[in-house]
C-alpha cells in the first residue's frame, strides 16, 4: 500500500503543486488583507486556509491522475513518457481511476465544508470538467497550452471567489485583482509549458497531436513562450493600478520575477533543449514561492493581515 501510495504521488507529480498552489494562496492573502482594511473589518479563518489548500490540492490531483488515464497510450508511444506508471506497469488504468474520482470528490466536499459562502460549491462541477478537459486538448488544438494556462489561473481566482464570494456577486468589479493575478499565472504557465512541449516536436507530428511546437518550430515556439512571459511581467506590473494595496517590495519581487524569467529563456536554445526540465521544474518553483513569500511580505508590513 505505500508502494502504491508512493507511485501515485509520483504519478501526479504531487511537487508540482508548488506551481499553482502558492498563488491561490497569494489570492488568499490578498483577499485577507482586503477584508481586514474593510469597515467592518473581515477576520480570516483558519478553516478558509484549510478549504483553499484542500480544493487546490484536490482539484489538481484529478486533473492529472484523469490525464494519465486518458494519455496512457499515448505515453507509452512517446519514449520519453514511456516509463511512466501506467505504460510501465507500475499502476493499474483503474487504480488512477478510482483516485481520480476520489480527489474529485474530496475538491466537491470541501467547497462544502470549510468555505464561508457557497458560490464555489456552485462552480466546482464546472470547475472540474473544464480542468479534467484539458487531457483532450492536445488530440484537436495547438492552442492545448493555454487551456492549461487557464487551468492553472483557476487557481487564484477560485481562491478569491472562495473568500469574496458575496463581494463578487453585489459588484463583480470585486474579482478584477484576481482576474489580473490570474492572467498573469495563464501566461506563465502557457508560456513554460510550451518549453516543456519542445521536448516532444517530433513525436507530436509523427502521432498527429496538436502543439505549438508541432506547428511553429522550437524556434518560433520558444519566441511565443518568451512573449507570453513578457506578458505576464507586464500583468504584474499592472495588478497593483486595480489592487493599490501593494507597494515597493511588490514591485521588487516582480524585477525579481522577470529576471528569473530571462534567465529561464537563456537556458533554453533551439539547438540544445538539455537544459528544460532546469528550466521547467527549479526556475518556475522559484517564481511561484517567491512572489508568494515577497508579495505576503509586503502586505503584512504595511499593516493588513496583521493590523
Amino acid at each position: 500500500m505505500l508502494t502504491k501510495i508512493r507511485h501515485i504521488l509520483e504519478m501526479i507529480r504531487f511537487s508540482h503543486t508548488l506551481f499553482a498552489l502558492p498563488f491561490a494562496l497569494l489570492s488568499a492573502v490578498m483577499a485577507w488583507t482586503l477584508g481586514a482594511r474593510s469597515e467592518p473589518p473581515v477576520a480570516w479563518r483558519w478553516q478558509d486556509l484549510l478549504g483553499v489548500v484542500l480544493c487546490m490540492v484536490a482539484a489538481r490531483s484529478a486533473a492529472m491522475a484523469f490525464n494519465r488515464v486518458s494519455d496512457w497510450r499515448i505515453d507509452a508511444q512517446n519514449p520519453r513518457t514511456s516509463r511512466r506508471h501506467i505504460p510501465a506497469g507500475a499502476l493499474s488504468v483503474g487504480s488512477v481511476a478510482v483516485f481520480a474520482l476520489a480527489s474529485s470528490a474530496v475538491f466537491v466536499g470541501s467547497t462544502l465544508l470549510f468555505l464561508p459562502n457557497r458560490l464555489p460549491l456552485y462552480l466546482a462541477l464546472p470547475v472540474l470538467a473544464f480542468l479534467l478537459g484539458y487531457s483532450y486538448t492536445k488530440r484537436f488544438t495547438a492552442a492545448a497550452h493555454f487551456w492549461l494556462g487557464a487551468a492553472l489561473m483557476l487557481a487564484p481566482v477560485s481562491a478569491w471567489i472562495a473568500l469574496r464570494g458575496e463581494q463578487v456577486m453585489a459588484d463583480p468589479r470585486d474579482l478584477l485583482p484576481a482576474v489580473v493575478l490570474g492572467g498573469a499565472v495563464m501566461l506563465w504557465v502557457a508560456g513554460f509549458d510550451i518549453i516543456y512541449a519542445c521536448q516532444d516536436v517530433e513525436f507530436d507530428r509523427q502521432a498527429g497531436l496538436h502543439s505549438v511546437p508541432a506547428r511553429l518550430g522550437v524556434a518560433g515556439a520558444l519566441r511565443l513562450a518568451a512573449a507570453c512571459h513578457l506578458g505576464m511581467v507586464l500583468l504584474l506590473v499592472a495588478l497593483p493600478f486595480v489592487y493599490p494595496l501593494l507597494g515597493w517590495i511588490y514591485g521588487l519581487g516582480v524585477a525579481a520575477v522577470a529576471g528569473l524569467l530571462v534567465y529561464e529563456h537563456r537556458l533554453v536554445r533551439p539547438d540544445d533543449l538539455d537544459r528544460v526540465n532546469l528550466a521547467f521544474f527549479h526556475v518556475n518553483a522559484v517564481v511561484s514561492i517567491g512572489l508568494l513569500v515577497v508579495t505576503s511580505l509586503d502586505l503584512f508590513t504595511s499593516g493588513g493581515v496583521l493590523r
